[in-house]
């Protein structure tokens, strides 16, 4: 019965407001410190009274003489600020400056009264009155701040607005975490336990909490129980394993915060603002890909960048990440209006200094896009730019062609025109052995750039190179899965899958694109780039682990519908052909493809009829062209 009186009680108005107050007043908080220093004095006292025989006659009446003590006491609150904290939070540095003030008034009373007792032979205060009454005050002005700060907390836990946390991570970054916790106003976590991995400390009490080993049966055991989410430290986040230590936390119904790394917190310790929950692309299962800057800002600064697709996630990307290494001009070119307008508002914005030109066009325009390098003659090409949801390009592979193969064409002959040293072509790991016209659109694209490379590096070798980069699925990009499971989610569901055993490579947009200029500026011309994406990952599991992110229970809260596979949908990607193999290069991640060769008047003669084809809007004709270019293809639209 008492429980559910006080539950009613915390749940009240009148604590949701106390909740709500940001802090008590000044004024307030110094009237409550008056308060208790007079019931301190007037304890002290009768302490003395009882207990204290003396035959010297004190001068001063009792009002007048606790009026002198206050005086004081006011006066050292005044020059210690005592009453300038936030009592929910007070802490040890409170505790210092009551002791203080409390200790500076019965110093300076002791003085006073020792003054007159050997200067004038009467005393004003007996000296146990003064020591008392020290003692007293000091433990009930931390009394009161030690109570408001635990009734605010339990009030606070009782009514929702705090979270039990942990921290994952007891080193400094961990310990630094947990003060910003306890000590800023404006979190509403509570700490409520450590968690690692370090035997010397699991099982210890560390910042008045304990510190859980970090084991399935402890998580599900006692971990669960006690906390509502996961605070990462970002020392733990480098070298975490998300598939057996955040899925732990995951599946047992437990939001995951990271924070960034210390490099860039403001001060000792983190801002509020910059702990945020953690996104998917940090539970890929492997650790993030890590390139070394040094070549690519040899091959970018100082020079003309062009970016095809620059609105897009992936152009876009390239464009942020190009800043970096102090190009002379980013050219951003897309025909995308809107798109294209918000970018450039937004890179001026926040890039003030560097250069920036935006050119609307599209690439199967070569007309405009000749205009495009002649006007800006750039040194570095990055072609980001092409058509790339699989079931629509089924139904439309004239239109796949045209944005695809011509549009690859089109700026890789122009670029040997207008001497582009580097020509870098953004692929797909759906151009092996291709099921779907967008893989096999693709696929034409790399032959034709690399039968291109080969014919022109031997008439002169210091020719455009064109690269080529292949990688999977990008996370978060424009169309993927992740958004589209993100929007599913926010609706309720259900979450749509096309199989239970459909398999993905998935890499981050920052990754694929610091891969992608890492490849193109270090590329001798004619390879094709292959990433080591880790292990392929379930779109259902995906899907799973997207859900329980999102706060809810996969097939109990949202639940997950199988759909099948769409048109031109292989059950697993491939990054290499029975026929190619690969082999090592400067970066244990990246590895160059050995592809067959082709001769590049016999592929440009076919290419031309395959967009000759296309332009007829005759999509079993262009089909058909492209198997004769790429022979793999199997395709629902022919």
């Amino acid at each position: 019965m008492k429980k559910n009186v006080f539950h009613q009680l915390f749940k009240s108005d009148i604590f949701s407001h106390f909740i709500s107050l940001k802090y008590l007043p000044r004024w307030v908080v110094l009237a409550v410190d008056i308060i208790a220093s007079i019931i301190s004095y007037w304890f002290s006292d009768f302490i003395s009274s009882q207990f204290y025989i003396s035959a010297i006659t004190l001068q001063l009446p009792f009002p007048i003489e606790l009026a002198l003590v206050l005086s004081v006491q006011i006066f050292f609150f005044w020059l210690f600020r005592t009453y300038s904290g936030i009592l929910r939070y007070s802490g040890f540095v409170d505790a210092i400056k009551l002791l203080f003030a409390v200790f500076a008034t019965g110093g300076t009373l002791l003085i006073v009264n020792a003054i007159a007792d050997y200067g004038f032979g009467f005393q004003l205060f007996y000296y146990i009155n003064i020591i008392t009454y020290c003692i007293t005050a000091f433990f009930c002005l931390f009394l009161i701040r030690l109570i408001v700060k635990t009734v605010h907390d339990t009030i606070s836990e009782n009514s929702g607005h705090s979270v039990p946390v942990m921290i994952y991570g007891t080193k400094s970054a961990g310990t630094s975490i947990a003060k910003m916790l306890r000590s800023n106003e404006k979190i509403r976590y509570k700490l409520v336990g450590f968690i690692d991995t370090d035997k010397d400390v699991t099982s210890k009490v560390l910042m008045g909490v304990k510190v859980y080993d970090l084991t399935e049966e402890i998580v599900k055991k006692h971990i669960s129980k006690k906390a509502r989410a996961i605070i990462v430290s970002p020392l733990k986040m480098e070298t975490i394993n998300p598939k057996t230590d955040l899925d732990i936390f995951i599946n047992n119904g437990m939001s995951v915060l990271i924070v960034p790394s210390m490099s860039i917190w403001e001060g000792d310790t983190p801002s509020p603002r910059q702990i945020k929950s953690i996104q998917i692309e940090d539970l890929l299962g492997r650790p993030q890909i890590k390139i070394s800057t040094e070549n690519i800002s040899k091959e970018i600064k100082n020079k003309i960048v062009l970016i095809t697709g620059a609105a897009g996630s992936i152009g876009s990307e390239i464009v942020k990440q190009c800043i970096s290494f102090s190009p002379q001009l980013i050219v951003m070119m897309d025909q995308a209006e809107t798109p294209m307008h918000e970018m450039i508002l937004k890179m001026k914005e926040q890039y003030p200094n560097q250069n920036f030109s935006a050119f609307l066009g599209d690439v199967r325009n070569r007309e405009r896009m000749n205009l495009m390098m002649d006007t800006y003659r750039p040194d570095i090409v990055f072609h980001a730019a092409a058509y790339k949801h699989v079931p629509l390009m089924e139904d439309n592979p004239t239109e796949c062609v045209q944005a695809n193969v011509m549009g690859t064409k089109n700026l890789a002959d122009l670029s040997v025109m207008y001497n582009v040293s580097r020509f870098v072509m953004v692929s797909t790991d759906k151009a092996v052995n291709p099921t779907n016209v967008m893989g096999a659109s693709k696929r034409i694209a790399e032959i034709y750039v690399q039968s291109l490379n080969k014919k022109k590096i031997k008439e002169d070798e210091n020719s455009t190179k064109f690269i080529t980069t292949r990688f999977g699925n990008v996370l978060g990009s424009n169309g993927s899965v992740i958004p589209f499971f993100i929007l599913l989610i926010e609706n309720g569901g259900p979450v749509t899958v096309t199989h239970p055993a459909i398999l993905r490579y998935f890499v981050s947009i920052p990754e694929a694109c610091m891969l992608v200029l890492e490849a193109g500026t270090t590329g001798k011309g004619g390879e094709i780039y292959i990433f080591d994406m880790g292990e392929p990952i379930k779109i259902y599991d995906l899907a799973k682990k997207m859900i329980r992110l999102a706060g809810f229970v996969p097939d109990v809260d949202i639940p997950i519908v199988f759909t099948g596979l769409r048109p031109g949908e292989k059950l697993y990607e491939e990054l290499l052909n029975q026929k190619e193999k690969t082999k090592e290069t400067h970066h244990p991640k990246i590895m160059v493809a050995t592809v067959r060769e082709y001769d590049f008047d016999d592929v440009t003669v076919k290419t031309d009829d395959l967009i000759r084809f296309s332009y007829l809007n005759k999509n079993y004709l262009t089909v058909s062209q492209m198997k004769l270019i790429v022979p793999e293809l199997v395709s629902t639209s022919s």
